[in-house]
């Protein structure tokens, strides 16, 4: 298993495994190519890939804003699972986001991402319920659509 820095040439494969993953959110726009490569030139180094012979099984956006890290669209294929992918990927960017002084890193799960509240709970995440999440939508042509 090759853990490396995502790049935009990856970005036809990830997809791809995005498309495989139930329940998972892909928008219009931010999940466009163009969408994904503006993402890492914002965040230099420190989006993850898994690869396995040549195919990408896992894959971690990651960002950060100068004061806080976040992970988006955290995924392992279902074949790959339960073998230390997606922990070895959050420690690598939570890594990459401490060498630039990174304290603090969040992320945002469905509800009903049984899978995904399950690992963050089973690799130590703390779940918080002293807080409301609220977001407003700027361009409404960044249509989400959940893959069945």
């Amino acid at each position: 298993m090759n853990i490396r820095e995502m790049k935009i040439e990856d970005y036809d494969k990830v997809y791809a495994l995005w498309k495989t993953i139930k329940g998972f959110g892909i928008r219009s726009v931010d999940d466009s190519k163009e969408g994904i490569e503006r993402f890492l030139k914002w965040n230099p180094g420190l989006s993850v890939v898994a690869e396995e012979n040549g195919e990408i099984v896992g894959a971690i956006l990651c960002g950060s804003d100068g004061r806080r890290g976040c992970l988006y669209h955290v995924c392992v294929h279902k074949d790959y699972r339960r073998q230390g992918i997606g922990k070895t990927m959050v420690v690598w960017c939570m890594e990459k986001l401490k060498e630039l002084q990174i304290n603090k890193v969040s992320l945002i799960a469905f509800t009903q991402n049984d899978i995904g509240n399950a690992f963050w709970k089973e690799i130590g995440w703390t779940k918080r319920e002293d807080l409301n999440y609220y977001d407003f939508t700027l361009n409404e042509k960044n249509i989400t659509a959940f893959i069945q």
